[in-house]
């Protein structure tokens, strides 16, 4: 422990002494980045943290006001320090190659996943919700995180609306479902998938299952005792489920869409393989694509994605019948929302993701626990998919001979480990630190579940997930 203490200290003390500019993106040709760019950034954090709490009404109104404004706060004066072109490059770089393959999976499988329905007369009870919470997060390494919690979230939902104390099982399935259940697996968590592709074999990741076990079995006991205490609340207040006999009864609808769920799984599969295949190649080893603008290619691999993702969305909706839909009271409300704020949440962290790359090296981060701490913290706020790539590039550049060859480098599997349950497990810590967890939490809303503001949500995280990953700390990162 005094280890970590000590290291915390060092690491705000680089950071606190650090100069007001960093050089960091090849793209800036070795221009200093200003740490000041990071301020919009920053800025649409607080809009939605604090908007739904003191304006409500205006910010759902004007979501995409205010991410235009904030972009709009990082776009000119990022134009005005390095030319237009560069700023025009930057943000399509991060649109064409980040956001649209992002926000067309969520797309995906918020689309298939809805035309799946569950009825039957089972009520949401602690037993109940541990066996839901315990499938969704076995299956998110095999159908994604997102995949995972938009296929059991709406059940969860039905099951336990007679209870007027639900709010924190969403909080819940947020932690496993939606994040720390999709660690065995590259399907599982973006990240992984980038490490697939940089040389870590497909099953390595099956090594955190221990991890992941220990994890799983602390939290559905937290949960176990905090929603017991809840559902006899209820019981005691005269709510009781509207079912004639309960547990008997279950009826899936709509389950021929787990062929659509299987081509989006391969899709992301083939996205991760198809770059290292010599026809997808040019002579220098770049990946082909459509040229864009500048150096932004919009890659062919990419495009198979994209086309076998809206395909399997367009069968989806063709193949089952909107009874199902009607159900399950699906509306475009929460794929709307998350594509508003992510598209500014992606242009504006462009400066703090270029600092965090050029100051990755310099930071003297080599034990495992400061790779998962690190890795963590940052995944929580950024985009763990980056953070990822910059500390498993730190490790394979640091000159070890004893580990995992990748194409980065030789880097050690605990140093592996660390990097990998730090950027999936700590996405859970915000909102913003995964996508699936803003999904779940808007469709809760829209079925008039009251969830935890954005700061509140984090005061769940720190209750309950930090000592649980200080636990993880000293028994696999010391």
């Amino acid at each position: 422990m005094k280890k970590c203490i000590a290291y915390f200290v060092s690491l705000l003390a680089v950071l606190a002494l650090n100069p007001l500019t960093v050089f960091a993106a090849e793209e800036t040709a070795a221009k200093p980045i200003p740490v000041w760019l990071c301020i919009p950034f920053a800025g649409l954090l607080f809009c939605i943290a604090v908007l739904p709490l003191v304006k409500a009404e205006w910010w759902e109104s004007h979501q995409a006001l205010a991410v235009a404004g904030w972009s709009l706060l990082f776009i000119l004066p990022f134009g005005f320090l390095f030319g237009v072109g560069a700023a025009l490059e930057t943000v399509l770089e991060c649109l064409v190659n980040d956001y649209l393959t992002f926000i067309v999976l969520l797309f995906g499988l918020f689309c298939v996943a809805g035309n799946i329905t569950m009825e039957g007369d089972l009520a949401g009870s602690p037993r109940v919700n541990i066996i839901l919470l315990t499938i969704g997060t076995l299956l998110s390494s095999w159908i994604g995180t997102t995949g995972a919690s938009m296929l059991m979230v709406r059940p969860v939902i039905k099951m336990n609306a007679w209870r007027r104390n639900r709010s924190h099982i969403l909080v819940f399935f947020i932690f496993l479902v939606s994040n720390i259940g999709g660690c065995l697996t590259p399907i599982g968590d973006p990240p992984l998938l980038m490490g697939f592709s940089r040389g870590v074999p497909f099953f390595w990741s099956l090594h955190l299952f221990p991890i992941m076990l220990f994890n799983m079995v602390v939290l559905l006991f937290i949960f176990y005792w905090i929603d017991r205490k809840r559902y006899c609340r209820d019981m005691a207040r005269g709510r009781k489920p509207d079912i004639s006999k309960p547990g008997t009864k279950i009826q899936i609808r709509g389950l021929h869409n787990l062929i659509f769920l299987v081509m989006i799984v391969a899709a992301v599969v083939l996205s991760g393989i198809l770059p290292d295949q010599p026809m997808f190649q040019d002579a220098e080893g770049n990946v082909r694509g459509i040229h864009i603008f500048g150096e932004v290619v919009l890659s062919f691999p990419a495009i198979i994605e994209i086309l076998i993702i809206l395909l399997a969305a367009f069968l989806s909706f063709r193949t089952t019948a909107p009874v199902i839909r009607k159900k399950n009271h699906f509306t475009w409300g929460a794929i709307k929302e998350v594509g508003t704020l992510f598209i500014g949440i992606f242009i504006t962290m462009q400066p703090a993701l270029a600092i965090l790359k050029g100051m990755g090296a310099d930071l003297g981060i080599t034990e495992p626990y400061q790779m998962f701490w690190t890795t963590g913290v940052l995944s929580s706020f950024l985009d763990n998919t980056p953070t990822y790539l910059v500390f498993l590039t730190t490790a394979g550049a640091s000159g070890f001979t004893d580990g995992l060859a990748t194409t980065l480098g030789v880097v050690p599997i605990k140093v592996l480990t660390a990097i990998s349950c730090g950027a999936v497990f700590m996405g859970a810590n915000t909102y913003i630190g995964n996508a699936p967890n803003f999904m779940v939490k808007a469709i809760a809303d829209e079925n008039g579940i009251h969830m935890p503001s954005f700061f509140r949500y984090i005061g769940w995280s720190l209750m309950v997930l930090v000592p649980v990953f200080v636990l993880d700390t000293l028994i696999f990162f010391r």
